[in-house]
């Protein structure tokens, strides 16, 4: 291999928010040798068709974005398909990777793997230190196991497979569907349909105290490609950005975006989920990496790009939900 732009790249869940930001990152930075599969192409809780795929293409590197997803809602009335599912993609994928002799992959799980009363902000060496927060734990339990298969493939059989933790992520291809999406852009689609009805209330679950720090996707992947770039080998890294604001001061930055002049109404009778989760980042920053998208610059972006969805789905004759556009990726929780 003559440049390591062209090493071969397998984007799992390049369809997803974390995987089509993987992609868009590394084409910008000049790699163009990217492999990518659809369900329809690859279903990737098919351990043997996982397996041939590997032997037949052998990837230089693989970025494990594939995920189930979802918030407080989807994790209760679904908990059996989020373990089965998350772990059936982590094991296929990385046993599938070993047995084609694929030496490194990057492992994207979630900052709810952290105890529900971690300490803040949370390091690296507080993963099970205490019991979850609930109202996520199936969807954690998955990302635990998958971090921990990668490091005893490390030691069994000499992989490079490394673990990162996004933050709450939110950005291009987010899910907007107010059961299944998490609390920003399901917020921001609220707060939308709120003001073009010209309601005179936004209702957000919970009492609004959480505090939850916000990453946009596009700087996660940055992230990602540079810890790749910079051959980490192993280990487990969080990224995020380093500062949080409560669930009531994000509904605020929304309003202001969107537009909407109403009043705030908390649902106290809803749940918080954990009351804080702020990610220690100076393991990643040692590395020279930095977040670059402030969130009201994040959040004006998105609501752009959903306006503009939006506008494109009445054009074409669509006058059903937008809650279709996009898919989720890791790394978020809860709905309002």
């Amino acid at each position: 291999m003559n440049s390591p732009l062209a090493r071969r790249i397998f984007v799992a869940g390049h369809r997803g928010m974390a995987g089509s930001a993987l992609v868009r990152r590394l084409e910008t930075k000049g790699y163009r040798n990217l492999i990518t599969r659809t369900r329809q192409e690859l279903d990737l809780l098919d351990q043997p068709a996982v397996a041939r795929f590997m032997q037949e293409e052998r990837p230089d590197y693989i970025f494990l974005a594939a995920a189930k997803v979802g918030g407080i809602q989807a994790n209760s009335c679904y908990g059996a398909d989020f373990l089965y599912q998350n772990l059936a993609i982590e094991l296929n994928v990385m046993h599938g990777a070993f047995g084609a002799g694929v030496k490194d992959l990057m492992f994207l799980g979630s900052s709810c793997i952290y105890p529900r009363d971690c300490p803040q902000p949370m390091r690296e060496e507080y993963l099970l230190t205490g019991p979850l927060e609930p109202t996520n734990e199936p969807y954690a339990i998955a990302k635990i196991a998958g971090i921990k298969l990668a490091e005893a493939y490390n030691l069994q059989h000499g992989t490079r497979y490394v673990s990162v933790q996004p933050t709450n992520l939110y950005g291009p291809n987010d899910n907007y569907d107010l059961e299944t999406g998490h609390v920003l852009p399901a917020l921001l689609r609220k707060a939308h349909e709120a003001r073009a009805r010209g309601d005179r209330v936004l209702s957000v679950w919970g009492s609004g105290r959480p505090r939850r720090e916000f990453l946009h996707v596009d700087d996660m992947a940055d992230a990602c490609v540079h810890l790749m770039e910079h051959d980490v080998t192993d280990g487990l890294y969080n990224i995020g950005c380093g500062a949080d604001v409560t669930i009531r001061e994000l509904a605020e930055t929304i309003m202001d975006v969107v537009g909407f002049t109403g009043r705030l109404e908390f649902d106290a009778a809803k749940p918080d989920g954990a009351p804080r989760k702020l990610l220690e980042v100076s393991k990643l920053a040692a590395l020279g990496w930095r977040p670059r998208i402030g969130l009201s610059e994040g959040i004006a972006a998105v609501y752009r790009s959903y306006c503009q969805s939006h506008q494109s789905a009445r054009n074409a004759g669509n006058t059903g939900s937008i809650s279709s556009i996009g898919s989720p990726g890791p790394g978020g929780e809860r709905r309002p």
